[in-house]
């Protein structure tokens, strides 16, 4: 129970088969109280879908183990996002002691077929979005010490990702934020680290893709949704008190 007593916020946390509910359950299993926010709209419109009441599903799991849990549905793209969800959380729980900016927005296409709303699409959810609720937990965060910020990377800078070019430019640029936040809140007590969890299994992979990438894995196996979480869970607790500025790549050996 080494989070006994925190409250951490959680983005992106939509559907129970992703990588955002597997962090909120790790830490809510180490004592966390959770604060998540949610997308259906986003997740309505892509190939893998979701159901309506997922959220509410987590929701109630997370408060059967015992902590404190609340959410919000919430477009992060919207300018005012990050200040109506720390203003909400912070009315309803308290200020937050960790952070973990888990929600992206990502569509695949020819790179000559990007337009100028689907550039300012990703930008407004993977960058702005992301600096922005950064920098109103900074603001909020008044202990001096045991703050965390964990971004959820990508890989970027491991490897092209042809067909995913706003993606990938805009998830990039999440690894360059993380070292220079990392910087400017040391003095604050607060900690910054970015998790890159290679290819994970969250219900977006048809079966011959599946097969594809197992061949690339030493371990035999694709990542799974509590991967991330765990190491998640390590960074957001004491533990991890001297780690700042690193882009970990936690992808199980993944061979490109």
């Amino acid at each position: 129970m080494k989070l006994k007593g925190k409250t951490a916020i959680v983005t992106g946390a939509s559907r129970l088969d992703g990588i955002g509910a597997a962090i909120c359950l790790e830490l809510a299993r180490n004592g966390c109280d959770l604060f998540f926010t949610y997308w259906t709209a986003y997740d309505q419109e892509m190939p893998w879908g979701i159901e309506a009441n997922e959220p509410q599903m987590l929701l109630e799991e997370l408060k059967k183990i015992g902590v404190k849990a609340k959410a919000l549905e919430l477009d992060l793209a919207q300018p005012d996002a990050a200040a109506v969800l720390m203003e909400t959380i912070v009315r309803e729980m308290g200020s937050p002691d960790i952070l973990i900016n888990n929600a992206a927005y990502s569509t695949t296409g020819h790179f000559t077929e990007l337009t100028a709303e689907v550039w300012d699409r990703h930008y407004a959810v993977n960058i702005r979005g992301t600096a922005l609720l950064c920098s109103q937990f900074a603001k909020s965060f008044k202990k001096k010490t045991g703050g965390r910020i964990i971004n959820l990377s990508s890989g970027q800078f491991q490897g092209a990702m042809p067909g995913e070019l706003a993606y990938a430019t805009t998830k990039g640029a999440i690894d360059a934020m993380t070292i220079t936040l990392a910087a400017e809140t040391a003095a604050l007590g607060i900690t910054v680290n970015a998790i890159n969890p290679g290819p994970t299994d969250t219900g977006w992979m048809d079966e011959n893709l599946k097969e594809h990438l197992k061949e690339r894995f030493p371990f035999g196996r694709l990542g799974k949704p509590h991967d991330a979480a765990k190491l998640v869970q390590f960074l957001a607790s004491p533990d991890a008190e001297w780690i700042t500025g690193q882009i970990i790549h936690s992808e199980g050996g993944f061979i490109r």
